[in-house]
Formats: C-alpha cells, sequence, structure tokens
C-alpha cells in the first residue's frame, strides 16, 4: 500500500484537532490501496492543543504522531518539520482549522497518479467574504509575482498542496532563514497541476493571522525570491537625480530671462523631506536584505523540537 503523509501545523487549535483527524479517517475509509499517517506539529500552542495531541496518539498510535517545538517558530517552518520527519510515498500539507477540505484528498491524490508531483491548490471565497478581503487577496498575489523572481498563480499561494516524495526530499535540503514553501515550491519545478476548492469556515478558534503577518509575509516572500526591490531603488535614485538636474537647469534658465529669484522655504523643506524619505526607504531596502544576509548566516535552525511521537 502506498503511504499518505499529511502535515498539519497546529497553534492553538485544541477544539479542532480531534475533528480533523476524524475527517480524515473518514476520506481514507473510501480509498483503497493508501495508507496514511498524520504528523501535527505543535508550534508553541498555549492552549491545550499538547494534551489533545497526545491523546490522539495514544489512542491511534499508528495514524497520530506529534513533534512540539520549544516555542512558536511559526506556521513555514512548522510546516517544514513536518516534511522533513515525513516518510510518505506522498506529503499533504493542510492547515489545521478545517479551512482546507480534507474531503478534497481523494481528487489530489488522482492528480498525483496521473503523474503530477506537485498537486497545489487554487483558493476561491465563498460568497461571504466581502469585497474588501477578495481585493486585497488578488493585491497581494499581484505584487508578489510582479517584484519576486516566482510565478504564483492568484489564490494558489495557500499552504494546501501534495508533494511527491521526490520533491519533499529537495524540500528537505533547503536551508533558508526565511522561509517561503509558497514560493520555493513554485520555484523548483517538476510537474505542477492546480485544483480550485472554495474555503470553509473555521471551526473553532480565531485566526491569527492579521493584515501586519500578511504585509510581513509578502515582504518575506518578495526579498527571498528577488533583488527587484534594490533596481527599483537605483531607478528611482537616477529618476530623481535627473529631475533635480533639468529642474535646476530650468531653474538658472528662468532666473537669467525674468531676471528674478524663486523664493520660498516652504517649497525648500518640502523638497527636503521628499528626497529624506526616498532616501530612508531605499535604506531600509537595503537593511532588509543585509538583515537576512546577517540571519541567513548564523545558520541557526527553522525551529527547535521539544518532544515528539513517532
Amino acid at each position: 500500500m502506498k503511504k499518505i503523509s499529511i502535515v498539519i501545523p497546529a497553534y492553538n487549535e485544541e477544539g479542532n484537532v480531534a475533528m480533523i483527524h476524524r475527517k480524515i479517517q473518514d476520506v481514507f475509509s473510501g480509498l483503497r490501496n493508501y495508507d496514511f499517517e498524520i504528523i501535527f506539529v505543535n508550534d508553541g500552542s498555549r492552549d491545550n492543543t499538547q494534551e489533545q495531541l497526545e491523546e490522539l496518539s495514544r489512542q491511534y498510535p499508528a495514524e497520530v504522531k506529534f513533534i512540539e517545538f520549544s516555542r512558536n517558530f511559526g506556521h513555514q517552518p512548522a510546516v517544514k518539520a513536518g516534511m522533513d520527519h515525513a516518510h510518505g510515498n506522498a506529503v499533504i500539507s493542510m492547515d489545521g482549522d478545517l479551512q482546507h477540505p480534507p474531503e478534497l484528498i481523494p481528487e489530489m491524490i488522482r492528480k498525483w497518479e496521473e503523474g503530477y508531483d506537485v498537486v497545489y491548490t487554487i483558493r476561491t471565497y465563498p460568497k461571504q467574504i466581502s469585497y474588501f478581503k477578495r481585493k486585497t487577496s488578488d493585491f497581494f498575489y499581484k505584487i508578489l509575482s510582479g517584484l519576486s523572481d516566482v510565478d504564483l498563480t492568484k489564490g494558489g499561494g495557500s499552504d494546501f498542496r501534495l508533494l511527491d516524495a521526490n520533491a519533499v526530499e529537495v524540500m528537505r535540503n533547503f536551508n533558508e532563514d526565511d522561509l517561503f514553501l509558497r514560493g520555493l515550491t513554485s520555484w523548483m519545478g517538476f510537474k505542477q497541476t492546480g485544483i480550485e476548492f472554495t474555503a470553509n469556515e473555521r471551526l473553532s478558534g480565531q485566526s491569527s493571522y492579521n493584515l501586519k503577518k500578511m504585509i510581513t509575509f509578502a515582504f518575506t516572500g518578495i526579498t527571498a525570491f528577488s533583488v527587484k526591490p534594490l533596481y527599483i531603488a537605483a531607478y528611482l535614485g537616477f529618476l530623481f537625480s535627473g529631475i533635480s538636474v533639468i529642474g535646476y537647469v530650468l531653474y538658472v534658465i528662468y532666473s537669467f530671462v525674468a531676471r528674478t529669484e524663486i523664493s520660498g522655504w516652504a517649497s525648500l523643506i518640502m523638497t527636503i523631506v521628499f528626497f529624506g524619505g526616498l532616501q530612508l526607504i531605499i535604506l531600509g531596502i537595503i537593511g532588509i536584505y543585509l538583515g537576512k544576509i546577517f540571519k541567513q548566516v548564523k545558520d541557526r535552525p527553522n525551529y527547535i523540537i521539544k518532544n515528539k511521537k513517532f
């Protein structure tokens, strides 16, 4: 029998882990010739998630494994940890809040059996999702694809995906500090295809993924796969330097023709503030890249495991 490993990061998901295990059980009860294991990664939860995982592991030792981090390291390191410890013929990563429907797993396996190494999902939103949420999501992927060197399908950045064992082995060898698995999956190639799905409502608990984290995640994706922001900063420097030279020449010509001077402290201060702000932006972009280099050369692990059961 082929084995499917399912990696589920869990942060404060005490009300969801038992339900998602039950739903995955139901899915595989209708699949012949496939065995499964669920690898929960407790990413420093502050509720009773770990107790729930230990109880599930005692009841279903062949099905439920867990990894407990020493603290909260983030969603991407949690997914990476699960992949590092998975040994199935294919690995499926999905969230633990049941917004990623387990009912899609048979379709993902079918695509895998057709010869695809990576089966990613394209998230669509139900009608009750606000217009603002839809547009900000579309804008996120446009900016990310435009400024980075990876092509992300709109809605295709979900961490709900299937990877063949060969692709997982490649993923294990990555040693990047700021992990952006969505981009890495696209970047590393292999034969890929996508499946659309409509996200479910969260079963219980509250999402910790806010606007600040989305912006931080966008910066991580852009700076992890491209130096385009540095080129943009250089182009802006040339552009405004050219504008200032042209403006100065025009000012000199006007002064000779009109035999007068252009005065005004307000315009001078506005110019200084504008170019000062531009310089800070450019220095900030450079600083982000230098900071990433600083963190990478330390070669610290992406995560620390406190406890695990396999």
